[in-house]
């Protein structure tokens, strides 16, 4: 069973997924709750690195179809309503719309109203044609009742001579959806923020608009600095809101706890050596906050490289309805098609299916200094930025000591081209294991497209980013150039954010 669905899977998301993005606009969006009048949209101003926070705020509800007992996610409020867009522009802004609702709700549209649902904070991804991407924060919960009393029917209309009122926050109801798009990956700091839309939330919608508002007009802060928001709340008074930026910028849309609690040392390694050569992997998990935070740190632990392929944290429960359907079937696969596939179980922590050679990917010497560094101190890390820190270091070190020296291989011509001598660069390994694994981890995409930036920087080893270089030092006067900055496009260097 599993064989069929990972064979499915992949083909599915080559058909359907392009579709998904070319999706019809969303109707009446913002039609059950309105935002304060305000004058025409204004352009905002270009801050460094045209950086800005988010691109919207939406909130997507579960509206019952015409037809049947069933629901659909449907957004019911967007801030900044955008005018005055280029045909071009409004066309983007309905696909971009229309796909975001499947990815709040992607457990399906089998919901019935609830009294109890713990809250979720998850992410998204959703890649455009260019290869740039744009990530979805949200946060999923049950929406307590604003005002006294409220009629326990969900639309608030009485059915018949009869209407039932219930005391305010009781009563079965529907969960909904908190979701900014943005451009940038730092899934701690958008979780603060959606702590402070939740917030006040609880108080009126009106007082999320002035809060969004502000954080719109506020420049991204630099790495390791901090924003501070002004903020005025009924009842409370005018608050200061402080937003830090973690100094390490490529870890901070990652969370590697939520990996160490799933998954021993030994099969995160393994998880690695898949992902270098670029194999299929599936996680499966229940909650989608796991599932989003675990394939987030597994595509980090690749830094300085960048994954490039099909990723989707979260696959709706739509995109697997004609593999997983219900019914019974009766189907053929042939072996080939479900060659070089990883299938983790982060609920059991454990491997549904394998290639059987993980162990063997990567060179034996280097997996010990991997396990080695992992296991030391790792019940003395008290913050996320330590556990970051602790894991991602020795991954790092890992490309340091295989394809550190890449930038002595790069030889360049009068044009100031540059042009990679392959064979020459595994030859200089001193290890016969290294030079093994490294012949075939030159052959991926992963490395191909680093190098082909590489070769095209005019200013070399100056780093792959315009931004100042972070250089790793191997000795011997080489060093692993590293890119400081946040990114989301697929470039390749430095924050692998995705």
């Amino acid at each position: 069973m599993e064989g069929q669905v990972v064979g499915g899977m992949f083909r599915l998301f080559r058909n359907r997924l392009p579709r998904l993005r070319a999706g019809p606009p969303q109707d009446n969006l913002g039609e059950d709750v309105k935002e304060p009048e305000r004058a025409q949209e204004h352009c905002l101003p270009n801050f460094a690195g045209g950086q800005h926070f988010f691109e919207y705020l939406l909130v997507v509800s579960l509206k019952k179809k015409r037809s049947g007992d069933d629901y659909e996610p449907t957004i019911t409020y967007q801030f900044p309503k955008r005018e005055n867009l280029l045909r071009g522009q409004q066309e983007e802004e309905e696909r971009l719309l229309g796909a975001i609702p499947l990815f709040c709700f992607p457990d399906g549209n089998e919901w019935a109203p609830l009294t109890e649902y713990p809250r979720e904070t998850f992410s998204f991804v959703l890649t455009n044609v260019d290869g740039s991407r744009k990530i979805g924060y949200c946060r999923r919960f049950l929406p307590a009742r604003l005002h006294g009393w409220a009629c326990s029917s969900l639309s608030c209309k009485s059915q018949g001579s009869l209407a039932v009122v219930v005391p305010a926050g009781r009563g079965p109801r529907l969960p909904k959806v908190y979701c900014i798009i943005s451009c940038i990956g730092c899934f701690g700091l958008f979780s603060k923020i959606l702590d402070e839309v939740e917030k006040r939330h609880q108080i009126s919608m009106a007082v999320i608009y002035p809060f969004m508002q502000g954080l719109r007009e506020a420049a991204f802060p630099a790495p390791g600095k901090t924003v501070t928001l002004k903020s005025f709340i009924p009842d409370s008074g005018t608050e200061f809101i402080s937003l830090t930026r973690p100094l390490d910028s490529h870890l901070e849309h990652v969370d590697f706890s939520s990996l160490l609690h799933c998954l021993r040392f030994e099969q995160i390694l393994q998880i690695f050596a898949s992902a270098v050569l670029e194999r299929k992997i599936i996680f499966l998990a229940e909650g989608l906050s796991t599932l989003s935070q675990c394939i987030h740190a597994a595509a980090a632990l690749l830094y300085p490289f960048s994954w490039a392929h099909t990723y989707i944290p979260v696959v709706p429960e739509s995109l697997l309805a004609t593999v997983c359907c219900p019914t019974p079937f009766m189907v053929g696969v042939q072996m080939r098609f479900l060659q070089e596939v990883l299938l983790v179980n982060l609920c059991q922590g454990t491997f549904l299916m394998s290639v059987g050679d993980e162990k063997d990917i990567l060179p034996p010497k280097l997996q010990e200094d991997i396990l080695d560094s992992l296991s030391q101190r790792i019940n003395e890390l008290q913050t996320l930025e330590q556990i970051n820190e602790h894991v991602s270091g020795p991954f790092v070190q890992f490309f340091v000591k295989t394809v550190g020296h890449y930038a002595s291989y790069i030889k360049r011509d009068a044009n100031g081209q540059g042009h990679f001598q392959e064979r020459a660069f595994y030859k200089a390994l001193p290890s016969k294991a290294n030079r093994r694994f490294v012949k075939k981890f030159v052959k991926t995409q992963l490395f191909s497209l680093f190098i082909q930036e590489a070769e095209k920087s005019k200013n070399p080893p100056a780093g792959i980013h315009r931004q100042p270089p972070i250089n790793l030092k191997l000795g011997e006067g080489h060093c692993l150039q590293v890119s400081c900055g946040p990114r989301i496009k697929r470039r390749r260097g430095k924050s692998i954010s995705l």
